[in-house]
């Protein structure tokens, strides 16, 4: 097996320097000209797009090892290079605190006092509690992603399947944990934007989301890691097979989304309904549907035909606009209910990039300091000669 290690181009580093900076110059400029809220809310967006979709390749990573998957041994080292962008989140989302009175209601005291929903919600809704969960849960998905990436490396050297059953181990104490956690993180950050609204499918349809992007994004780097010669044992096999995780991850978003949508619009009770009447009866109309359009019946479509599902430069075209798809969908979680109009600016744009620079630097640095394929992986044969019957 070839140990050759990625090499990172200076070209890269510099392209990737300069959406930082771009990104950090568009949201001291944002603050500056006076639109904290709007700057606050795309931190926001951002700061959920790329750790959801860490969570989302991690929580791949983990059933691969539960479910003893052959097929998809040779990528796992991916999702582990994506979970170092973890510790990078949770220093991110720290600086969240500053604007947390900017976005949400509950955490003014005068409010909650002359509320009684509010009021009722204060032993969960009350900013010490809040904080104390933020850092439990980033400490609890740090930890563990990170033993299974020293598992991992320590696999390598020695071999054998002792490492490989405390993978497994590990990977299922995580995913109970992301089961719990990543569902009150969401409630925590996202629907507690009015903490009035409720759904009982909402978290479960962030952690879809979650899932669907990451794999969208492993598949993304396994792609680009085989067209610049580091991973030639990508197949068309295993192309169709992380293909048929995003048909199928496509299918249950829509049906989460559908499902929410429909139970609220039945019931028409004015308590639920409220988070649908500003995004379908106002100048979010359009992207209400097209978050549908996009992160459901595109892939649904396109993904079916099997000549697609197998060609590299096609599941790029998908990925991009799945990318899309995801902050559009988180875009319309977030802007109705902290800022006054729907305007897609510099501030949108920039701050998206300056995270996307980010995220690709840790990533790439991450994975340019192991070892790509697991050479000692008990199911690397299987996954080398994977094919389709």
């Amino acid at each position: 097996m070839d140990d050759k290690k990625i090499q990172v181009g200076g070209t890269f580093k510099l392209i990737m320097i300069i959406l930082i900076a771009f990104g950090f110059v568009t949201v001291l400029t944002g603050f500056f000209t006076g639109d904290s809220t709007r700057t606050w809310a795309n931190l926001l967006l951002n700061n959920y797009y790329f750790l959801s979709i860490v969570i989302g390749a991690t929580f791949w990573m983990a059933l691969q090892a539960i479910t003893q998957s052959g097929w998809s041994a040779a990528y796992v080292r991916i999702p582990q290079a994506m979970s170092m962008y973890l510790i990078v989140s949770f220093v991110l989302w720290l600086v969240m605190f500053f604007g947390i009175h900017d976005l949400y209601h509950w955490t003014h005291q005068d409010a909650v006092d002359h509320d009684a929903i509010l009021l009722h919600k204060a032993p969960y809704l009350n900013v010490p509690f809040f904080s104390i969960r933020f850092v439990v849960f980033f400490a609890l998905w740090i930890l563990l992603t990170q033993r299974i990436k020293k598992l991992s490396a320590m696999e390598d050297k020695i071999g054998g399947i002792g490492y490989f059953n405390k993978i497994e181990l590990t990977s299922k104490a995580y995913i109970f944990v992301l089961a719990v956690s990543f569902s009150l993180f969401t409630i925590d950050w996202l629907m507690s934007l009015d903490a009035h609204w409720y759904s009982t499918i909402y978290a479960v349809k962030k952690f879809v989301m979650a899932f669907y992007h990451g794999v969208v994004v492993i598949t993304v780097i396994a792609i680009i890691l085989y067209k610049a010669g580091y991973l030639p044992i990508l197949t068309k096999t295993h192309l169709s097979d992380f293909a048929r995780y995003i048909f199928a991850l496509s299918i249950i978003w829509g049906y989460m989304w559908l499902s929410q949508y429909l139970l609220i619009w039945y019931a028409n009770i004015p308590e639920e309904t409220v988070y649908y009447v500003p995004r379908i009866m106002s100048e979010y109309k359009t992207l209400f549907y097209g978050e549908l359009i996009i992160n459901w019946l595109f892939p649904f479509l396109f993904l079916m035909w099997n000549r697609v599902a197998k060609n590299p430069t096609a599941l790029l075209v998908v990925a991009a606009i799945l990318f899309i798809g995801q902050w559009v969908e988180l875009y319309m979680s977030i802007m109705p209910n902290t800022v006054d109009a729907h305007n897609i600016s510099y501030i949108e744009v920039g701050t998206f990039l300056g995270y996307l620079g980010l995220f690709a630097f840790v990533v790439t640095y991450a994975l340019s300091k192991m070892r790509i394929v697991p050479k000692n992986h008990p199911y690397l044969e299987e996954s080398l000669h994977h094919e389709q019957h």
